[in-house]
């Protein structure tokens, strides 16, 4: 369990929707955030993903009727951690209870996002 706040500054965060019979084994999206910051809860954890693009796929799905019905799989690297054995993050049970926000500036469209997730392997 994760005490206080984590936070993993300019992570790449691969999207999965979590399917447990058929679990996916590529991405629908992946993005390029600022940062993402987890606060465990006695439900799990909850948190943030602040100034994020896509890098590939729709990540607007989740925010889409459809989308909004499912739970999502998040994993990224800790690049602040040496060790790669234990870099690896991993949250289930995600959701995006108020979806998405979108800023476009420059012809760029950036994101940020609240979100719930059930489990995480922090370590």
């Amino acid at each position: 369990m994760v005490v206080g706040a984590l936070e993993s500054r300019k992570p790449t965060i691969c999207f999965f929707r979590e399917r447990l019979d058929k679990p996916e084994t590529e991405p629908f999206a992946v993005i390029k955030a600022q940062k993402i910051i987890l606060e465990a809860t006695a439900k799990g954890f909850k948190g943030n993903i602040v100034d994020f693009f896509a890098l590939m796929g729709d990540i607007d799905y989740v925010s889409s009727a459809d989308g909004k019905k499912d739970s999502y799989v998040l994993c990224w690297f800790d690049d602040s951690i040496d060790d790669f054995s234990k870099a690896f993050r991993k949250l289930t049970g995600v959701t995006f209870p108020s979806g998405l926000t979108c800023e476009t500036r420059e012809r760029k469209r950036t994101y940020n996002v609240s979100f719930e997730a059930k489990h995480g392997k922090m370590h």
